[in-house]
């Protein structure tokens, strides 16, 4: 009977081994650790639709650690950085494999550009090999556009979309061209105004010093400051005609995050939340006006508290300068769909699975 039956039997037994292989190891799940400037994040994401960017976050954790600071004060990362970079690597891989059916190719390990400047960045990566046996990568800053547009803007918006990110030092980001042969060519933005290089130029207006920490007088120097501001975003949506083209605007960095909390207030689930000028008109006017309504929110809201232990009044100021000033420089900006991109913890990872993925085109 069993000889007779042993080609079913076979069958069943492998038909059972495919699914239980299956259920042991999840091709859509993807794990990213990304060593930063100041913390150690860790992301799990289960995507659906690569090109569409439809993604959900399983899990998301950050361990809080200043390791820019020693680089730029000693040239290198301290042993004990080296550490304890080491051991939260080793404690969360764990932590997501255990609680995630996770492919190791599906893993990424990767350090912000500042680690380049560490001249001991050998020792970090050789510690990471042996201890997780993963290659650790150092983000490219001459890349890091072309990994925030990637990582940012669903693909399927390549051809139709720009995205802005507006950070601490600087604003950039960057549109993708299609070109013959199925081929991409990458346009980078940049503004040489972020969040806290605007308010050291407003500050440096200020002609009393006793005045440097008062709102008023800030407020009226960074009034006074607009109109440089403005000629620096004009010069650079004159320098790139295909943006006035573009019908969707990606927005992310810190001053969105910050405007998107404040103003919102609300817990929104989706990945990119519309926003218009509207809102961020009013929002400058309760920046200006009424901050206080903000320090009352922080007291019961950890999300506000969060942003106003990130910026001060002033800071939150320059930031929605930027951002108004770019979207009042936009043409036609009506007839445009503007979005806040949420999840810019995922970005890189994002662009880094969209690099691996087959279906979309990352022929740059």
């Amino acid at each position: 009977m069993i000889k007779k039956n042993k080609p079913q039997i076979l069958f069943f037994i492998l038909l059972n081994l495919f699914f239980s292989l299956n259920a042991f190891s999840q091709k859509s799940v993807y794990a990213g650790i990304e060593i930063g400037r100041r913390a150690i994040k860790v992301s799990v994401v289960d995507v659906n639709n690569i090109r569409k960017a439809d993604y959900k976050i399983l899990y998301f954790a950050t361990d809080r650690l200043d390791f820019a600071a020693h680089i730029a004060e000693k040239g290198e990362l301290p042993q004990e950085d080296i550490n304890k970079i080491g051991i939260t690597v080793v404690d969360q891989l764990k932590k997501i494999k255990t609680d995630f059916k996770l492919l190791e190719e599906n893993i990424f390990i990767v350090a912000a550009p500042v680690f380049a400047q560490a001249r001991n960045i050998d020792l970090l990566k050789t510690k990471i090999n042996t201890l997780t046996n993963k290659n650790l990568d150092v983000l490219n800053v001459n890349e890091e556009a072309k990994t925030l547009v990637k990582g940012a803007m669903p693909p399927v918006d390549f051809a139709n979309a720009f995205l802005l990110d507006i950070g601490a030092q600087t604003t950039k980001g960057g549109y993708i061209d299609e070109l013959e042969d199925d081929k991409l060519e990458f346009i980078p933005l940049e503004l040489d105004f972020g969040t806290m290089t605007l308010t050291d130029a407003v500050k440096k207006t200020v002609v009393n010093p006793n005045q440097a920490n008062d709102m008023a007088t800030y407020q009226e120097k960074a009034f006074d400051f607009n109109p440089v501001l403005r000629k620096k975003v004009k010069a650079l949506l004159d320098a790139n005609p295909p943006l006035a083209k573009k019908n969707k605007i990606y927005l992310s960095g810190g001053a969105v995050w910050a405007f998107a909390t404040l103003y919102y207030n609300d817990e929104i689930k989706d990945h990119y939340i519309p926003l218009t000028l509207e809102d961020v008109v009013n929002y400058d006017a309760i920046l200006k006006n009424n901050f206080v309504k903000f320090t009352n929110q922080a007291k019961t809201n950890k999300e506000v508290a969060r942003v106003l232990s990130t910026y001060d009044q002033q800071y939150l100021i320059s930031a929605n300068n930027i951002l108004q000033t770019c979207l009042e420089s936009i043409p036609n900006l009506q007839s445009k769909k503007v979005l806040f991109v949420k999840e810019g913890q995922v970005i890189w990872l994002i662009s880094y699975i969209a690099d691996r993925s087959k279906k979309v085109n990352t022929n740059f």
